[in-house]
């Protein structure tokens, strides 16, 4: 055997371990991803037996006691975008404003009802301080921890005072005030 024929054994040898290696490193990543995403993989004995059952999506909001959503719902951000652009439909800059405090989330994945950052009393979807404004909705029966409560709410509020209540985050939505008039 020449040396010829021994270097490129060797580099046919290193280029098989290195796509060994990369598979390896690849399978491992592709698993970790997908166990972030769907959860760690699990075994049972009874493959009849069903750990727990499959929700497609739940239609209604959770249980809400002390802030803490007793069943968090799982439904995803761009179905709740979908909802909140509905719902909005004839004041789109409601849900521009709901992107824009919430990215569209009312339910945090610790299935608590997400506060604001710099105030913890904004509450929810639409971000709606409960100390200035839980009153107000308790008398209008609606309860700013729902999903459907809090963008009543909104609604309620942009009546009666346009967009002023969130004005702090104007420069996100301002530039959408004219396509929601459209």
């Amino acid at each position: 055997m020449n040396i010829r024929s021994r270097v490129w054994c060797f580099h046919l040898a290193q280029s098989r371990a290195f796509n060994l290696n990369f598979m390896i490193e690849l399978t491992t990543s592709i698993m970790v991803m997908f166990s972030l995403l769907y959860g760690n993989v699990t075994t049972t004995t009874n493959q009849s037996e069903s750990i727990q059952p499959a929700v497609k999506e739940i239609a209604t909001d959770s249980v809400i006691v002390d802030n803490l959503a007793l069943a968090a719902p799982l439904r995803q951000t761009v179905n709740l975008e979908s909802d909140v652009r509905a719902y909005f439909k004839d004041t789109p800059i409601l849900a521009e404003i709901a992107k824009c405090e919430s990215q569209f989330r009312h339910v945090g994945l610790n299935g608590k009802i997400i506060t604001g950052k710099v105030n913890k009393g904004d509450l929810g979807v639409m971000q709606i301080n409960k100390y200035y404004h839980a009153e107000d909705a308790e008398k209008l029966g609606l309860d700013l921890n729902t999903f459907e409560g809090n963008m009543a709410f909104a609604k309620h509020l942009y009546d009666k005072y346009g967009t002023r209540p969130w004005d702090s985050s104007s420069s996100c939505w301002q530039k959408y005030v004219s396509i929601a008039k459209k």
